[in-house]
């Protein structure tokens, strides 16, 4: 059991699982046993394919970045859900990496806990579902995405995941490599973006002046 300040079980009241509750039915979730809160440190993972819990977490505050490779996923922000794929299955590796792009702190409910919440609970179980829905047909737009993009959308993925701290140092060859693509496929990618000044290169290092304006050719 574990306890939440005022602002944080307002913030789990507006959470995907929790929409429409009431205030007994959040303060029982939020007070269930097995619950815990964790903060992590800009920077720390909190799920990565080897090292994940059976558990779906709720963010509290701060901002998580989700990757899949040199895949930019999307960035979890406070009240969003997070962990499904780990429940109800026995998949050994967990889909994606997620870390922390800021101070960042998270409540976690193990899978017998969510299991025994949806049992009794008709409207977390429709809220779950409604939110399991919703994270499909968003994974469909991204692969969309990652079919339509071609070699310059995976080179803006790669650098948006990447550049987030600054530029990115990599040699041409082992970046073709990392992307799956041929040197002569990669320099066109180059060409393109430095033509749209989404990015600027200097022999090894590549700058990426604006990253929301990276995010647009995905």
């Amino acid at each position: 059991m574990t306890e939440l300040t005022a602002a944080e079980r307002s913030l789990l009241s507006r959470c995907p699982l929790l929409l429409g509750g009431d205030e007994a039915l959040v303060l029982r979730v939020a007070g269930s046993e097995d619950a815990w809160v964790q903060d992590f440190a800009a920077g720390e993972v909190l799920y990565q394919p080897h090292r994940f819990l059976r558990c779906l977490g709720v963010l509290l505050s701060g901002q998580v970045r989700v990757t899949n490779g040199a895949l930019s996923v999307s960035t979890l922000e406070a009240g969003e859900l997070f962990g499904a794929a780990a429940l109800y299955n026995d998949a050994p590796d967990y889909a994606t990496t997620l870390t922390a792009h800021t101070p960042c702190r998270a409540i976690f409910f193990p899978q017998a806990t969510v299991d025994r919440l949806l049992g009794e609970e008709p409207l977390l179980r429709r809220n779950y579902l409604r939110y399991l829905s919703g994270r499909i047909r968003f994974l469909s737009g991204r692969l969309q995405s990652v079919t339509q993009a071609g070699a310059e959308g995976k080179l803006a993925r790669y650098l948006l995941a990447n550049a987030v701290d600054g530029p990115v140092n990599i040699s041409a060859t082992d970046l073709a490599r990392q992307l799956g693509l041929s040197r002569a496929s990669l320099y066109r990618a180059f060409d393109a973006l430095e033509q749209a000044d989404l990015i600027r290169r200097s022999g090894k290092t590549i700058e990426v002046p604006s990253l929301p304006a990276l995010q647009s050719v995905l």
